[in-house]
């Protein structure tokens, strides 16, 4: 009966672990996009809509990955 409880204090654990290090990961790309578009886009003004358009493109694929890692949680947590 131990045995059980422990793997389920560890699975809740690394529920948690993908969650917040996703977030964690998602954020801290957010942050280094919109510095660089801005960045950029102070550079060379008339580039900004060429590359607001990839920035998006960009943003959605780095927020694919958290929903991916909130996916394999779930699957973790009322699965296994």
């Amino acid at each position: 009966m131990e045995a059980l409880e422990l793997l389920t204090g560890l699975k809740f654990i690394a529920v948690a672990l993908l969650i917040g290090l996703g977030a964690l990961g998602t954020a801290i790309g957010f942050g280094t996009l919109g510095g660089k578009f801005l960045e950029s886009a102070a550079r060379q003004p008339e580039l900004a809509p060429q590359l607001q358009v990839k920035m998006f493109i960009v943003a959605g694929l780095i927020d694919a990955i958290a929903m991916i890692g909130v996916g394999i949680a779930m699957v973790l947590l009322f699965v296994m």
